[in-house]
């Protein structure tokens, strides 16, 4: 019996092999006469022909055969379908090589036409687009300072311009307007960016007619932003200059990238990196031995580059020297070097350092790595405010890609390429100690609140709970200066900030200090930082009697960038904003500074009062609604 049984099973398998190349054979004579779809060289419309009887017939014998398979034992299905899939293999085989071959032309097309705007983006007019490159985005960084400052008319009169002009042009990103001027990072369209910065010219062209619109095209549609959020500062970089700050006529020599390539190689000369701590943590300049020294002030924020400037350290780098100064795109130089440059014509003791001459970089890193592609002597990555975190220069970043994409098809890297990747990598994580230069995700500095360098390893197994990161994972300025606390940063910045003042105040007034800028202004009464007892770990803070006019970026300003949900209380029926609101802070030991902070204190002209408060049981709270996202505010300025 189970002979029999094994006899049938093999003629059934052979009869099926049979039919298959029948079945094969008579499609090979169809496509020969003709029958088939065909496609003209000369008239792309696809002429479709029916398709003969016999192959109808085919198609009826195939839908028998499946319900015959069906009923069939396992192993007769197994040897079917082994022949079906090598078919198939086969035919998306031969289909990859014809799509290859399409896809190289579209390719090489695709770059003759990016190439053709590569040329043409330092222009600000519009222009037609291809459309293949209709999906990506163009990123926009300018910035512009007017002297003499705007009137409160005129300011206010831009403000609205901005709000109203962005959304003509589907424009998106972040607007920071002050009086001296304004500071932009946005996305769009390929024409839609150009023709805002053309609107923007012929508003106002005394303003903007001299303004240097820096242009990237072709990135990703997820480096576009969101919405438009607008603000209005005191500064465009929050430098603590108060309402005289040094007149930019004053700062330092304007060099393009050629020329500051050149000052590099230059002894006898100081490159000072006016950047935060955190950026060059990731790249920097890295002049040859024999040229500029590099100093990085070591600053968490702007704020301090003026304290700095005065510290015995940083007289002794700058005696006899003359400075370079950089920054990401050039506008935090604009300040500084007039900064410097006032305390020289000012200060004795600044202008006995004989300094020989002040320069900054004209567009920053962004415009150097236009002109060095390859780097020049940039090392690492470049940190910026946009959606593309951080970028190395061209060829190095098309460099990397190159390698990625010969990891993933199987190729190893050779030695070099291993060694250059390793090389090109500056920081390490805070956690483990590996290279690392990525500063993404929203962990932050626990003692001082910088964004956290944490790999991607560290980072998951944080998020999962199988490691989790301590308090002690801190960043390495706060190792190197053994600040353990919130309550510590606090005491170092108000002893440095008060240190200062005290040397410039005069003293025979005694009621006055003295800005970052040298003007006088009423000095507060001293008030420690001690931080109020939360025993019960409330996160929650009560805010009320906060001006009219207090916007998100304020309140995040006020609240040293530690909160992360805001909720505007207003009335339910007008809607009208009454100056009262809830913040969730993040942890418990951050609402209790800032309740220590600003209770009482006097911002825009009214006193807020500031409590801990622990939301309802029957609340929910904090809401979906009232989360803010931390990166619109990562710093007091937009990098342009």
């Amino acid at each position: 019996m189970g002979t029999d049984s094994t006899t049938k099973e093999e003629e059934r398998r052979l009869e099926r092999r049979r039919e298959k190349k029948e079945r094969k054979t008579e499609k090979r004579k169809a496509a020969a006469s003709g029958t088939t779809t065909t496609t003209t060289t000369t008239n792309p419309t696809v002429v479709e022909t029916s398709l003969p009887s016999e192959t109808k017939k085919e198609k009826k014998k195939k839908k028998d055969r499946k319900k015959e398979k069906r009923t069939r034992d396992h192993d007769d299905d197994d040897d079917d379908d082994d022949d079906d899939e090598q078919d198939k293999k086969k035919k998306k085989k031969r289909k990859r090589k014809e799509d290859a071959v399409d896809s190289d032309d579209e390719d090489s097309s695709v770059s003759s036409e990016k190439k053709n705007f590569v040329a043409s983006s330092s222009s600000a007019s519009p222009s037609k687009v291809p459309a293949k490159l209709k999906g990506e985005v163009t990123l926009l960084l300018f910035y512009t300072y007017v002297e003499p400052a705007w009137s409160q008319q005129k300011y206010q009169q831009i403000f609205e311009y901005c709000q109203s002009s962005t959304g003509v042009h589907g424009v998106t990103g972040r607007m920071r307007v002050a009086t001296e001027g304004l500071n932009c990072t946005l996305t769009g369209t390929f024409d839609g960016v150009r023709a805002w910065c053309k609107a923007l010219q012929e508003h106002d062209p005394d303003s903007f007619a001299s303004t240097e619109f820096k242009l990237t095209d072709h990135l990703p549609a997820h480096q576009r932003f969101p919405n438009v959020k607008v603000f209005k500062v005191d500064e465009l970089v929050n430098y603590g200059l108060g309402v005289q700050p040094p007149p930019l006529r004053q700062g330092g020599t304007h060099l393009e990238p050629k020329e500051y390539h050149k000052k590099i190689n230059e002894s006898n000369t100081v490159i000072i990196d006016v950047r935060n701590h955190y950026e060059a943590q990731i790249g920097r300049f890295q002049p040859p031995s024999e040229g500029a020294q590099w100093v990085d002030p070591e600053m968490r924020k702007s704020t301090e580059f003026p304290i700095w400037l005065e510290k015995p350290e940083t007289k002794a780098a700058l005696a006899g020297k003359q400075v370079l100064m950089y920054c990401t795109g050039g506008i935090r130089c604009e300040r500084a070097s007039a900064l410097l440059q006032q305390k020289i014509e000012t200060q004795p003791e600044m202008k006995a350092l004989n300094i020989s001459g002040i320069y900054q970089l004209q567009g920053g890193i962004d415009k150097y790595f236009k002109e060095f592609p390859d780097g020049g002597w940039w090392k690492g990555k470049n940190f910026t405010f946009d959606k593309r975190f951080a970028h190395a220069p061209p060829q190095v970043e098309a460099q990397e890609l190159t390698e990625k994409l010969s990891h993933i098809h199987g190729e190893s890297p050779t030695k070099e390429e291993s060694g250059q990747e390793k090389n090109n990598v500056l920081g390490i994580c805070e956690a483990c100690t590996k290279p690392w230069d990525v500063l993404r995700g929203k962990r932050r500095c626990p003692t001082c609140g910088v964004p956290s360098l944490i790999c991607r390893d560290c980072a998951e197994a944080d998020r999962t709970g199988k490691r989790k990161l301590s308090r002690d994972v801190r960043c390495d300025l706060c190792v190197k200066e053994g600040i353990q606390s919130k309550t510590e940063i606090k005491e170092k910045e108000q002893r440095d900030l008060l240190a200062y003042q005290s040397k410039h105040a005069n003293v025979n007034a005694g009621t006055t200090d003295v800005r970052m800028d040298g003007s006088a202004h009423e000095r507060q009464p001293d008030r420690p930082v001690v931080a109020v007892k939360n025993p019960e770990g409330i996160t929650r803070l009560f805010i009320k009697n906060l001006h009219s006019d207090t916007d998100e970026a304020r309140l995040v300003e006020l609240l040293d960038r530690k909160v992360t949900h805001i909720q505007w209380l207003t009335d339910r029926q007008t809607g009208q904003f009454y100056g009262t609101a809830f913040c969730e802070m993040a942890s418990k030991d951050d609402a209790a500074l800032a309740v220590a902070n600003l209770h009482k204190q006097t911002v825009n002209g009214r006193t807020i009062i500031v409590k801990l408060q622990k939301a309802n049981s029957k609340d929910i709270w904090p809401t979906k609604t009232s989360a803010i996202s931390l990166d619109d505010y990562d710093t007091s300025y937009n990098e342009s």
